[in-house]
């Protein structure tokens, strides 16, 4: 029997909402993991990826997780990972420096036996370069195998990448896939091989309101998949419907009735009532104890009504300059994925060139023309992106075409908010 703790998407360093308490949370959710690793003697802990939240972590970030590590390799726990799209980098990986130090392995093609199971890895892998991989996998003489993998699998319904290909084409007979990437986790079964996904550790955006986890696999015959819950920063979500003569007041009210002290405060707002000022409500959170709280007013109210404009709010404020440029509906596009949308830093070049190339090849070239400011809006959803595995991973499941460089140019200029701490921007690149 192998029994092991299925984790991912811990995102070390994302200073969530630009506020350093919260990238310390997603450090403590990891080692949250790891404890709950070692109280229950389990065989291994398998990350499916995304162990950073970007590929350059601060040094801070990168001696926190080998301070976690340490302790797991104190309990004799071994550390089996992939490398995901968020810190994927062109040359050497962040896990090849805790490989080196004896504390982590990197899966790839060939087996590593962990009791009576055979663990491999996949990294993640660009969809322009999916087509090129050949599953070709060492073969083992373990009871069961299982592949790690970082990406947007099918069958599940946000999938971009074919599961059933590589239950299918690979050259080893797979018990299960456990994956990462989707922080939602999910479990399909493709034949007799079980997929599932573990979810995030902490919640890297407000729409991830479900309890924050992992999951236990156990090997001993059968695949048996169970999760258990972390103990992660309260999240308050508040609904308020305002009646038309209700208001800021109203707002006020409903929030005050949760208790707020030290919660991330999320309000929605929605009805007839009167326009309200989201950073007056934002200011009353943080007066009881808030962390940080952010509040959306999803109504639309006539353009000759005054709106006061929020600096709580200064996304807004950009959109609203967006409109009145009368871009494209292709530069409303490319605007997105530039600046708002959730796409990898390490991978807006491959994307803006994959959304320019889908619009082309659709044959409508209209959206190439510009359009009058009362017309234009910019909250066109982008594709999300990926950033580029390095050779290794191209090696150890055929060849790859490589990735065009500016990838990285444009990363470098269009980082993502909250990624870095100003005042520590140091990395372990300058000390390697």
């Amino acid at each position: 029997m192998t029994r092991v703790i299925h984790t991912g998407d811990t995102h070390i360093g994302y200073q969530q909402y630009h506020v350093p308490e919260r990238r310390d949370d997603f450090l403590d959710a990891f080692r949250q993991v790891v404890d709950d690793a070692i109280g229950s003697g389990a065989d291994a802990v398998v990350h499916a990826g995304d162990l950073f939240h970007d590929r350059r972590p601060t040094l801070t970030d990168v001696l926190g997780t080998l301070d976690v590590l340490e302790r797991l390799d104190d309990a004799d726990i071994p550390f089996l990972a992939v490398v995901g799209n968020h810190e994927a980098k062109r040359d050497a990986q962040w896990l090849d420096l805790y490989e080196s130090l004896g504390l982590a392995t990197r899966l790839d093609d060939e087996p590593r036996v962990i009791g009576d199971t055979a663990f491999y890895g996949l990294d993640y892998v660009p969809r322009s370069q999916r087509d090129a991989l050949d599953y070709d996998f060492a073969s083992h003489d373990a009871d069961h195998a299982a592949l790690v993998s970082h990406g947007q699998f099918q069958p599940f319904d946000y999938g971009t990448w074919d599961a059933t290909a590589i239950v299918d084409e690979a050259t080893v007979d797979f018990d299960a896939l456990l994956l990462g990437d989707e922080h939602t986790p999910g479990t399909k079964q493709v034949d007799e091989t079980w997929l599932t996904y573990c979810g995030s550790t902490e919640r890297a955006s407000a729409d991830e309101r479900d309890e924050r986890g992992y999951n236990i696999v156990t090997f001993d015959g059968d695949v048996t998949i169970t999760r258990r819950g972390l103990d992660t920063r309260e999240f308050v979500f508040v609904e308020v419907e305002l009646a038309g003569d209700e208001g800021l007041e109203h707002v006020r009210e409903r929030v005050g009735e949760y208790d707020l002290t030290d919660a991330v405060v999320i309000v929605h707002v929605d009805g007839e009532g009167e326009p309200i000022t989201p950073a007056g409500i934002e200011e009353f959170a943080l007066e009881r104890g808030a962390l940080v709280a952010r509040v959306t007013d999803h109504r639309e109210f006539a353009d000759e009504r005054e709106v006061e404009v929020s600096f709580a709010d200064p996304d807004e404020a950009v959109h609203e300059r967006v409109r009145e440029l009368g871009l494209s509906e292709a530069a409303r596009d490319i605007d997105e994925t530039i600046r708002a949308s959730k796409v990898p830093d390490s991978n807006v070049a491959d994307t803006v060139e994959e959304r320019v190339a889908d619009l082309v090849e659709a044959g409508d070239l209209a959206v190439f023309d510009g359009a009058d400011a009362e017309s234009a809006h910019p909250e066109t959803e982008a594709d999300g992106g990926h950033a580029p595995t390095d050779d290794r991973s191209s090696a150890s499941v055929g060849d790859q075409p490589a990735d065009d460089a500016a990838a990285d140019e444009t990363a470098d200029a269009a980082g993502e908010p909250g990624s870095e701490d100003p005042e520590d921007q140091s990395t372990m690149e300058e000390y390697l």
